[in-house]
């Protein structure tokens, strides 16, 4: 079982910056591939990003690409988002998603985090 903590959401303006941050315990972090979901209000939940067990893969949407970086810090046992240049149809609660490798999180994680809202205003 793996459980997986989200912080650092919250208000912002457009073209605002964030970092969020997932923490994550009971498994090995190493041999775990690690994403970011998201899912605004009437939408179904949708990928963002991931990151493979050690970070040599990342993928992006297209949505996000060139704004938004997924990282890893095995060694907290920790995966960031940051989110730069953020636009008002980024507003959406936030996941953290976990795998045993970046093919399962992309499609179809295993473990979810309960979420962190972010709110963009124009």
């Amino acid at each position: 079982q793996v459980q997986l903590v989200e912080s650092g959401g919250g208000l912002v303006q457009a073209g605002a910056s964030l970092r969020l941050s997932c923490a994550a315990s009971g498994r090995p972090f190493a041999s775990t591939a690690m994403g970011w979901f998201r899912q605004a209000p009437g939408k179904e939940r949708e990928f963002v990003a991931a990151i493979s067990r050690g970070a040599t893969i990342t993928y992006y949407a297209d949505s996000v690409k060139g704004r938004f970086t997924i990282s890893r810090d095995n060694a907290k046992n920790t995966v960031y988002l940051r989110m730069n240049s953020l636009k008002p149809e980024d507003t959406a609660v936030y996941f953290c998603a976990a795998g045993t490798s970046i093919g399962v999180v992309t499609t179809g994680p295993e473990y979810w985090g309960q979420g962190t809202q972010v709110t963009v205003s124009s």
